[in-house]
């Protein structure tokens, strides 16, 4: 696929565009409910970022994990898309690059399906919706897209920004505070995504 250059942003998901600790432990607590496998899902939404399957590691056999993800996936959009909120700013930083002529695109580790009734139950719009990739994974899309910047919360989507050799813009607003990101090599942090458009108009115009 060639898509013609023009600015593009991506966006990780979890704890960048949507707060989904609320979502994520009513779904462990269903799986949790069902199994019989106890799982602290209080600790568990403190670990956002990497894929479910590391998750799912510190509560079943390695035998079981497989099986187990594809539970989560499945109960999933019962349990976690109703009270799972937009971060503050989500809604506007997409819309800030698509008002200078951009895309916005989010790549994530999530389930994409998934992904897609997130942001469909918020009414946030991106460009294209790209899932089931993690940290230097993410690195395939965004070339693909030609994204120049990537703007994340974990050190995982620092990663995923350099490795594509596009600009890596944090938020501490997940697991990873303000200085593990900058020492992870993030360019630019930013408070929380309400921050994303002004410092994108002075991105735009310096020709950065």
């Amino acid at each position: 696929m060639t898509i013609p250059a023009q600015l593009t942003v991506g966006f990780d998901l979890d704890m960048t565009l949507i707060d989904s600790r609320p979502g994520i432990k009513a779904a462990y607590q269903a799986l949790s409910a069902e199994t019989g496998t106890f799982i602290d899902a209080d600790q568990a939404v403190t670990r956002l970022g990497p894929p479910l399957a590391e998750e799912l590691a510190y509560w079943f056999p390695e035998a079981e994990i497989e099986a187990m993800a594809d539970r989560y996936r499945e109960i999933y959009p019962t349990y976690a898309i109703e009270p799972t909120p937009a971060m503050p700013g989500a809604r506007e930083a997409i819309a800030a690059v698509q008002a200078l002529g951009g895309r916005a695109i989010v790549v994530t580790a999530k389930h994409e399906p998934n992904a897609r009734l997130h942001l469909s139950h918020l009414g946030i719009e991106p460009d294209a919706v790209i899932g089931w990739l993690w940290a230097e994974a993410k690195a395939g899309a965004l070339r693909e897209y030609g994204a120049q910047v990537y703007v994340g919360d974990h050190v995982g989507d620092v990663r995923g920004a350099r490795t594509a050799g596009a600009l890596s813009v944090a938020v501490p607003t997940g697991p990873c505070p303000e200085g593990q990101l900058r020492e992870a090599g993030a360019d630019v942090v930013l408070r929380d995504l309400t921050a994303l458009p002004e410092w994108l108009e002075e991105y735009v115009r310096s020709g950065s």
